[in-house]
């Protein structure tokens, strides 16, 4: 018996779940894609909105590669932890894209949620790699972790970009109106 045996249902139900999002993520960019865009807002999306695509591909990605029909934990263990030191480095490009944008300063929960649990989730993806030869049960488990991990900060930055664009993109230009 695999090591991977038992986990099919799990990533049926987080990689559908982070498939649907991704198509979700898409119709809001639709709907608000004949909105005029100032300055700045370019850059502010490509930190604030992309990674909530990335994670939820990822965490897709993921659920692919576990539910392969792989002999053992070995191969598999070798591309989660490529996907975790990737993950890791687009972090890295995310923080600094953070500092970069000029349309919003972010405040520690956009820190926290674009930054910091994004690094914790791809650095215990990486570092469960290291450990599943040896320990296959409990890096499972770090990996399921680290799945579930970005897919709820996913929701979470997708969730927080779309009632900024509601409530504070959506009153100037209520407020602009009245002006008129």
């Amino acid at each position: 018996m695999s090591p991977l045996d038992g986990w099919a249902n799990f990533y049926v139900i987080v990689g559908s779940s982070a498939g649907a999002l991704i198509g979700l993520q898409f119709v809001v960019i639709t709907l608000i894609a004949n909105r005029p865009v100032a300055q700045g807002e370019a850059q502010a999306g490509a930190a604030f909105s992309t990674p909530s695509v990335v994670h939820f591909g990822v965490v897709l990605l993921l659920s692919a590669v576990v539910n392969a029909p792989w002999g053992g934990v070995g191969a598999v263990s070798v591309l989660w932890g490529l996907v975790g030191l990737g993950g890791v480095v687009y972090t890295v490009v995310v923080a600094r894209r953070l500092r970069a944008q000029t349309a919003y300063r972010p405040v520690f929960e956009d820190w926290l949620f674009h930054v910091l649990l994004p690094l914790a989730a791809y650095a215990v993806l990486a570092g469960s790699a290291f450990e599943a030869r040896s320990y296959a049960r409990p890096a499972l488990f770090l990996v399921g972790a680290a799945a579930l991990l970005l897919l709820f900060v996913g929701i979470h930055n997708a969730w927080d970009a779309v009632t900024h664009l509601v409530y504070v993109m959506g009153r100037g230009k209520r407020e602009a109106k009245r002006k008129r």
